[in-house]
């Protein structure tokens, strides 16, 4: 697979890797491996960073579309989100209502879609 690929399955910045790892291919049980086994690399850049949007925005639980109307576009180290994190500004508590408010309207309506698909079962049972 490409490296971009492989980055982004392991949850890493793929700029801030090893030039080895961006210039190769990675093979599925490589990527086995670094999961099951991460050499000291991937181990220091998951928990230092920089780290990509997704993984910013799940730490500051805010949607990456969150980050992008902050103006938030280039990757974070861990420090600079914890920074964040300990002094929230007010566009993160915003953006952390906006996004726990679209959770809690995506988990009603999976639940009343569950109800539903109850029903009609029960209803085609009888």
């Amino acid at each position: 697979m490409k490296p971009s690929t492989a980055a982004a399955k392991l949850d890493v910045y793929l700029p801030a890797t090893p030039e080895e790892f961006r210039t190769g291919t990675v093979t599925r049980d490589e990527l086995a491996e670094l999961q099951r086994n991460p050499p000291q690399w991937l181990t220091d850049l998951r928990r230092n960073g920089p780290h990509p949007r997704n993984v910013v925005a799940a730490r500051l639980r805010v949607s990456t579309s969150g980050l992008a109307r902050a103006g938030i576009t280039d990757p974070l180290t861990t420090d600079e989100i914890n920074a964040l994190v300990e002094e929230p500004p007010e566009w993160l508590e915003r953006e952390r209502q906006t996004f726990e408010e679209v959770r809690r309207e995506e988990r009603r309506l999976a639940a009343r879609d569950a109800d539903r698909r109850a029903e009609e079962a029960r209803t085609a049972g009888d």
